[in-house]
């Protein structure tokens, strides 16, 4: 058995992932444990989901700093406090300017096949209409090493869906989150192995937004 990777996991909302990292870590199926949870936003019901399972929970928002370079400083000195070892984005909606020394271990999962239908300002439910108003026939998740360019990456492991005529917003975002309940955790498990040494290497240097 491989050590538990250490998690910090960054969200921004209702923290279905982070609810799906618990459920699996204590179905032992996720070989991780999550050190701190980070919210860009108060009040949000992944920080009540954070405090039901007893971790413990910090909220830096952006309104509080003036800019990107000080509001990523803030989550780099809580990571930094609790040592963790890989930084899970789940439904993190702030620009995160990632340091030298966490590139190739900052993981993000974006709801579409990557390259396609990503980018600043496509998430959640943009998404999703972005992939049925290309007429694509298929979608699914990518979950990458993230850098400093909105989804953009070396890519890890993606898992496709098909895209029916009939498909709305909300069918086709549940058919995705439910393959992402499963690629998100293997990725970690992947990472604990050791079997991702290569492809975070490949994670570039620093860029800007």
């Amino acid at each position: 058995m491989h050590e538990k990777v250490k998690l910090g996991v960054l969200i921004s909302g209702g923290g279905t992932t982070l609810q799906n990292f618990v459920d699996k870590i204590r179905a032992g199926t996720l070989n991780a444990e999550i050190a701190t949870v980070i919210s860009s936003r108060p009040n949000v019901k992944g920080l009540e989901r954070a405090r039901l399972a007893g971790i413990d929970r910090y909220v830096v928002s952006q309104k509080d700093h003036a800019e990107v370079d000080s509001f990523s400083q803030a989550i780099t000195e809580i990571l930094d406090r609790y040592k963790v070892d890989l930084v899970a984005l789940a439904g993190f909606l702030s620009f995160y300017k990632i340091p030298q020394n966490y590139l190739g271990r900052v993981m993000n999962v974006h709801p579409a096949l990557l390259p396609r239908h990503g980018g600043e300002g496509l998430y959640g439910a943009r998404v999703h209409k972005a992939v049925m108003e290309s007429g694509a026939t298929e979608s699914g998740c990518t979950v990458h090493f993230a850098d400093n360019v909105y989804d953009h990456g070396p890519i890890i492991i993606q898992r496709r869906v098909p895209v029916f005529k009939d498909d709305t917003v909300q069918t086709l975002r549940k058919r995705v989150f439910e393959e992402e309940c499963v690629a998100y955790p293997q990725a970690i498990n992947m990472f604990a192995e050791g079997k991702l040494d290569d492809i975070a290497k490949n994670v570039g240097a620093s860029r800007k937004k």
